[in-house]
């Protein structure tokens, strides 16, 4: 029989058992942070008809995505959670409740290039509002609590959410005449943090003809917070001769407002008129977030409120806002920079059972009884050195060894060894259940991402 080497496909990441504690954890801290806002579990399927995926892409949407035919059927694999809700939400619109919020931990597949710290296959963690007809511009200062309150509940202290609004973008294009353009260079301005101001500026002048004292202007103003302006300062001038400005200008201001209200410090958000967010879709707010000690990461977590998502479903009006955290991605730029917690518990067990007598009736009763309680419990069959045994435990990092030999049997007692510590004791079985539940409570405290 030939043997196949086994490996794994380029852009997709299979972690190591500690490692996978770490990343689960992460997604049940993130998942308690969304349900504390309100927002209710949803799963759509991983695979959809191709023209439902496809209905507004195209373009470079259809290279990447990762199609295949069954039967007469065109499949493919979804690419983000943002247009299966938007299906889903026209699909199901009778029978839910707006404004819809929800949110979807789960794997999306791209057919791109692999390359460093991008992956073919990734969890993505989004929520969104949707709204019936309409939806209140306080949902989008609300977005940023949710950011906030789930990256601190992860750990994570160096933080900055950048907040813009694309009516102010496209209402400053239109009064300087570039409103035919907008799409592109929307485009182009959202990569100036990439490829600097000059490479834009030149993009601008050469393959849009917006002239050079436009485009500089443009840029000044768009910069202005970077060199320490007031955006709103900036923009007064422009205020009262473009409706769409003025419209942009006042949302803006409104979500600034409430976002302290919702938790944000002004110490973890700012203004930032050059952050477009390059997807055509989005109409109002959009945020960015980075961790200003590492910009060469980019955002971490990104979205923006949009209009017309579903209106290649459904003539009904379905506006939303939204944001999605790149969980995989974060997963590994957090371990590259040595930032995942090194303390966090990632044993598969709390408690490891050596029966050190033939019988094991009394072992294994007292598996179960911790079981009952929540500890999980391991009882260690294998026919090994005491050494041996021992040496499983702590290479698995399992906080606790309980050790049941014929005097403890006689006492109706349990020894429990803290493998940390080092401390050793012998007590009842209740004592046991107890100091073992409280040290794995203490442990698991732990946050999984640890800056200092």
């Amino acid at each position: 029989m030939q043997r196949v080497a086994p490996r794994t496909l380029s852009g997709f990441m299979e972690l190591l058992p500690a490692n996978q504690m770490k990343f689960d954890r992460m997604v049940e801290i993130i998942q308690d942070s969304f349900s504390v806002y309100g927002f209710t579990p949803l799963d759509t399927p991983v695979v959809e008809a191709a023209e439902v995926l496809l209905a507004k892409g195209g373009g470079e949407t259809e290279k990447q995505i990762y199609r295949m035919t069954k039967g007469d059927n065109d499949l493919a694999l979804r690419f983000d959670l943002t247009v299966p809700l938007a299906k889903y939400v026209a699909q199901h619109y009778g029978q839910l409740t707006f404004p819809f919020r929800r949110f979807q931990i789960g794997k999306v597949y791209r057919g791109e290039r692999a390359q460093r710290g991008r992956f073919r296959e990734f969890y993505q963690a989004d929520i969104d509002v949707i709204g019936d007809g309409k939806l209140a511009v306080i949902n989008e200062a609300e977005i940023p609590g949710v950011i906030y309150h789930t990256f601190r509940a992860l750990g994570l202290e160096d933080f900055v959410i950048r907040v813009n609004n694309r009516k102010i973008l496209n209402g400053l294009f239109q009064s300087i005449g570039l409103e035919n353009h907008a799409t592109g260079i929307m485009q182009t301005v959202d990569k100036l943090e990439k490829i600097g101001r000059e490479r834009v500026e030149d993009t601008l002048v050469g393959d849009f003809n917006v002239p050079k004292v436009d485009a500089e202007r443009l840029l000044d103003l768009l910069t202005s917070s970077q060199r320490g302006a007031s955006p709103v300062a900036i923009l007064a001038p422009y205020m009262g001769q473009n409706e769409l400005l003025d419209t942009g200008i006042e949302e803006l201001l409104t979500v600034a407002k409430y976002m302290e209200a919702f938790g944000v410090p002004d110490t973890h958000f700012t203004v930032d008129l050059t952050i477009a967010r390059g997807l055509d879709y989005y109409t109002g707010t959009v945020y960015e977030t980075i961790i200003p000690s590492h910009p060469e990461i980019g955002s971490i977590c990104s979205g923006g409120r949009y209009d017309n998502l579903a209106e290649y479903y459904t003539d009904k009006q379905l506006p939303g806002v939204g944001i999605s955290i790149g969980l995989t991605r974060l997963f590994y730029v957090l371990e590259e920079q040595k930032y995942l917690n090194d303390t966090l518990l990632t044993a598969p067990a709390d408690a490891l059972i050596l029966p050190m007598t033939d019988d094991w009736g009394t072992a294994i009763a007292f598996a179960t009884a911790l079981r009952h309680t929540g500890i999980r419990t391991q009882v260690y069959g294998e026919d090994k050195k005491f050494k041996a045994k021992m040496g499983y435990a702590d290479k698995l990092g399992i906080p606790y060894v309980v050790f049941l030999g014929e005097d403890e049997i006689a006492q109706g007692k349990v020894t429990v060894k803290d493998m940390v510590t080092g401390a050793q004791e012998t007590v009842t079985a209740r004592e046991a259940a107890e100091r073992i539940a409280a040290g794995v409570k203490l442990r698991k405290s732990a946050k999984p991402i640890c800056q200092s």
